[in-house]
């Protein structure tokens, strides 16, 4: 069973100083009453010795937080001494002897309280004068070094706990912060995605839009609602990232997934590139982080070829394998001579977002040699039974 609460006055008072000046008072108090209350056989009064005594064994109580075997010893002592003198009155117990060993029990390390501890089971036994006292004496002194012991084990259990409780609240803050860090990871992912790919073809119809102003009316036309087609979509798609962001309740929304390969394609055609789709293999059951990547991937890899490729033609290649997807985005443009970058949020993104899934990505020039540039990536597969998006 759980001990009670204490009130928090009470709490309070436990912790302070004035808690060791009340005991010290009561105790005293207690010391003192026989021989203020209980007169002598003789009429005569007590000796003054024992008032002394009683009060030299009970104040040291005062500083048993600071030098608890320093007080139980000088406690012991003047209980020992107590019977020097004479007419006194008889003490029933030594409360402040007993107290103060509680708390040399309860808060001194093991290399103090043993020695001094059997020094006083000693001195006691060697100063009483009876059986039944001794067999007394060695009952208390067992029981209050016991109890000692056992609030000192009380109290590290208590502390522990607290340890642990406070340990296990910062991992929970360090979890937190790292999952708002990949949080914030993804959406600024996913605004350069939609940046970088709505701008690209915005800006690609708007340059071909003059030059075809005058002899090609209905194709200016088309380049110009293209236009504000793209940015409509790209602004929904922000709304949507800055309500998550501005911490709003509205879900997030759904992933990208291959069903949605067509429309992109679709959308990169009517920028100006024609772009070809196929697929090899029997379709398999993708998770859905892998189904994001796959469509993210391509996206970024069509968005660098109408940005910077400066091609006519591009190809996208699904092929389905035993245990993974491959994907291959070709061009016909200018190439490169080297592969994946070192940093930013461009090609780089393409290998983050292949490894979070398990995946890999690469870029460089064609394989089969002639002009353009590449982009390869590998994502695992799911079991069949696992819920995912094909």
């Amino acid at each position: 069973m759980s001990a009670l609460p204490l009130p928090p006055a009470l709490r309070r008072l436990a912790g302070s100083p004035w808690s060791d000046v009340l005991l010290t008072g009561l105790t005293t108090a207690a010391q003192l009453a026989p021989l203020l209350f209980v007169p002598s056989d003789t009429g005569r009064p007590w000796h003054w010795w024992g008032y002394a005594a009683a009060v030299g064994a009970s104040l040291p109580l005062v500083v048993r937080r600071r030098a608890p075997a320093a007080a139980l010893l000088v406690s012991a002592a003047f209980a020992s001494l107590y019977d020097l003198a004479a007419p006194l009155a008889p003490q029933p117990l030594w409360y402040g002897t007993l107290i103060a060993l509680h708390g040399m029990a309860s808060g001194s390390p093991p290399r103090v309280r043993v020695p001094v501890y059997l020094a006083i089971c000693a001195a006691g036994l060697a100063s009483v004068g009876s059986p039944d006292t001794a067999a007394r004496g060695v009952v208390l002194y067992v029981a209050a070094y016991a109890l000692g012991r056992a609030f000192a084990g009380s109290r590290a259990a208590a502390a522990a706990l607290a340890e642990r409780a406070a340990r296990l609240e910062r991992d929970r803050r360090v979890d937190e912060e790292r999952a708002a860090e990949r949080e914030r990871a993804q959406i600024a992912r996913d605004m350069h995605d939609v940046l970088a790919h709505s701008i690209s073809l915005m800006v690609v119809q708007a340059e071909a839009g003059p030059v075809v102003l005058e002899t090609e009316p209905a194709r200016a036309a088309a380049a110009f609602g293209a236009i504000a087609g793209t940015g409509r979509d790209a602004l929904d798609q922000l709304r949507r990232m800055l309500a998550v962001l501005k911490g709003r309740d509205d879900p997030r929304t759904p992933q990208p997934t291959l069903q949605d390969l067509p429309g992109l394609l679709r959308q990169v055609a009517r920028a100006g590139l024609e772009v070809a789709s196929t697929a090899e293999g029997a379709p398999r059951p993708v998770p859905a982080d892998c189904a994001a990547a796959a469509y993210r991937i391509v996206q970024e890899a069509l968005t660098n070829v109408v940005k910077h490729a400066g091609a006519g033609r591009a190809e996208v290649r699904l092929r389905w394998c035993g245990d993974g997807l491959e994907i291959r985005v070709t061009d016909d443009g200018r190439g490169a001579g080297q592969g994946l970058p070192s940093g930013g949020n461009g090609l780089i993104g393409l290998r983050e977002r292949a490894a979070a899934c398990g995946g890999t990505a690469t870029a460089g020039p064609r394989e089969d040699r002639l002009p353009g540039f590449e982009v390869r990536a590998r994502l695992p597969l799911s079991a069949p039974d696992v819920g995912v998006v094909a």
